[in-house]
């Protein structure tokens, strides 16, 4: 438990450290995090029957983040960014030569680790440039809602859980502790405005209701994919925690629809 606490702590302020360093720490901070939680899934994932391209799943993502942060940075043009198409093509070509029975199960295997593990931090990092200069206030806003819904969930299920929301994939989550992470997680969100500003409170709310629920479903799909694959943790890089892929579990299903709605008001 302290173990557990001990590393916490220091992963949270790694975390807010990264925001507040400037945009290049933060651009290449969430890159490599949505490099090394890909790495994990292949790690997980990876069978006798489905051997995913991990070197060329790494190098396509590599390639495609650091063409969204230069952009992000204001280095290159948006339409640059299309240079990454080359480098996914060569997961397929290579599939030719592996001479692999179900070749599509590596390819496809390979591709949704990209989609799932990867392209998420991408939409977290181009949170800080939705305003058009780097704001870090919106995902570390992000942040300590997803933090909140986390803590509200826990205490409430502790205190009131009863009714199980999916039992088969996650039996410790229950509705009321799943309620009351939303409702704590928007009642931080409101206070966000006064401390943060950049959004009205409206415009918080209504990212803790987007974070509450489909961050709490994003654990759920985690969850979901460690199950069926029978393993505990995604990783081990922080003791006590397990992987990174664990701890951002909610981020991966919350923060593209967090970047479309605030793109939607803007």
């Amino acid at each position: 438990m302290l173990t557990r606490a001990i590393t916490g702590f220091f992963f949270i302020a790694v975390l807010i450290g990264a925001h507040l360093l400037g945009q290049v720490v933060f651009v290449s901070f969430f890159s490599l995090l949505g490099l090394w939680c890909l790495y994990e899934f292949y790690g997980i994932v990876r069978k006798e029957e489905v051997k995913p391209m991990i070197f060329l799943g790494i190098l396509a993502f590599a390639v495609l983040s650091g063409l969204i942060a230069l952009h992000c940075l204001g280095v290159i043009p948006f339409i640059k960014v299309w240079l990454f198409i080359p480098f996914f093509s060569l997961i397929f070509i290579l599939a030719l030569f592996q001479k692999r029975a179900l070749p599509f199960n590596d390819i496809g295997y390979t591709l949704l680790g990209i989609t799932y593990a990867g392209i998420p931090f991408l939409f977290f990092l181009a949170l800080g440039f939705i305003k058009g200069n780097f704001n870090y206030y919106i995902p570390l806003g992000f942040l300590l809602i997803l933090w909140s819904n986390d803590t509200g969930a826990y205490l409430a299920g502790r205190s009131f859980g009863k009714r199980k929301l999916f039992e088969r994939i996650s039996p410790n989550k229950t509705w009321e502790g799943f309620i009351g992470g939303v409702l704590f997680a928007v009642a931080i969100a409101f206070n966000l405005e006064q401390y943060f500003g950049s959004l009205t409170k409206w415009e918080w709310a209504s990212m803790a209701l987007i974070i509450g629920v489909f961050g709490t479903l994003g654990d759920l799909v985690e969850s979901m994919l460690k199950r069926s694959l029978g393993v505990k943790d995604s990783g081990h890089i922080l003791p006590g925690h397990g992987g990174l892929l664990d701890r951002f579990d909610g981020l991966l299903m919350a923060a593209p629809l967090v970047f479309l709605f605030l793109l939607m008001i803007a």
